[in-house]
């Protein structure tokens, strides 16, 4: 689950998400006013637990790092398809992250924390800060760090939000506040305790617009003995952002974490730099003498 936030941090990727049709707020309203806050929390946190526990309890939650693969179709602003790619992504989560476009590996991003560098055609630079706000803002609500981290915060409000059809799962919807009040909505499937479903809703605190995300995660298959979503769709105000189709993934491989500098970049860069400028020179001469080809040919 953590291709997503990378995704959209390291292509102008992930913010906040939020929660679509409107039959679950009226079986919230519906079924939790039978609860006390106190008991709508405590069955909150339990089918939270159940989730941790069927995504692969202690083994997920002491998960050191993670390497996947996946193909990406990105969408414009009107949701048409422009195109494929193929990335490869490392993280030692919740905080460090590194991007690899395949097969040359000629654009990388790395997120650390509160750095972050990129690696094109030009050479090594910092990432932009949209982009690294974008990361750190994403890293809050990424559903890998709620239910690892996030849920043991002090001030965090729980509710139970009642039961739904999600993407055709009987599921339920638990709703997470925090601090920042950001509303977090995951829906979790009865059937298998899988987060199908995972939604947030923020306010622009000088506009005052909502800005609504989904995620749904489906096509799970068991690795390692954590269960990993090898399908996962982001929409942004209802115009879907990206499809990622995960490939393959690997935990615990001991990545270190000299992959996560700026360093590790400059080694790269040095590597693969020599042959970017070559091309760069061979293009540059190649256009130069098209030019006095064309510039003959208009004198004569």
């Amino acid at each position: 689950m953590r291709v997503g936030r990378a995704v959209l941090a390291a292509t102008a990727v992930l913010g906040a998400v939020v929660f679509v049709g409107g039959n679950a707020r009226l079986c919230a309203a519906q079924d939790g006013q039978f609860l006390m806050p106190e008991q709508s929390a405590a069955k909150a946190k339990q089918i939270l637990q159940s989730a941790i526990g069927a995504l692969g309890g202690s083994t997920y939650l002491n998960i050191h790092d993670e390497t996947c693969t996946y193909r990406l179709g990105n969408f414009d602003h009107s949701g048409q398809l422009t195109g494929f790619g193929k990335d490869i992504d490392y993280s030692i989560p919740p905080t460090k992250d590194r991007t690899e476009l395949l097969p040359k590996r000629n654009q990388i991003t790395i997120f650390n924390g509160d750095k972050g560098w990129v690696l094109d055609r030009g050479g090594v630079s910092e990432a932009p800060g949209s982009d690294l706000i974008e990361f750190q803002a994403n890293t809050a609500v990424d559903l890998d760090n709620i239910l690892r981290n996030r849920i043991n915060e002090p001030g965090m409000v729980f509710r139970y939000a009642g039961p739904d059809v999600v993407d055709l799962n009987q599921a339920d919807w638990v709703e997470l506040v925090d601090q920042e009040n950001r509303t977090i909505r995951i829906a979790i499937a009865t059937g298998t305790h899988l987060p199908v479903r995972e939604t947030v809703e923020t306010r622009d605190p000088r506009t005052q617009m909502k800005s609504q995300e989904v995620y749904i995660f489906s096509n799970y298959h068991p690795i390692d003995g954590i269960e990993t979503a090898f399908q996962i769709t982001h929409s942004r105000n209802d115009i879907k952002i990206y499809q990622a189709f995960v490939d393959s993934c690997q935990y615990n491989t001991n990545l270190p974490e000299s992959m996560f500098t700026k360093e590790s970049l400059d080694d790269r860069w040095e590597k693969i730099g020599k042959k970017e400028r070559e091309k760069e020179k061979k293009q540059e001469e190649k256009d130069e003498k098209n030019d006095q080809k064309n510039l003959l040919s208009d004198k004569d």
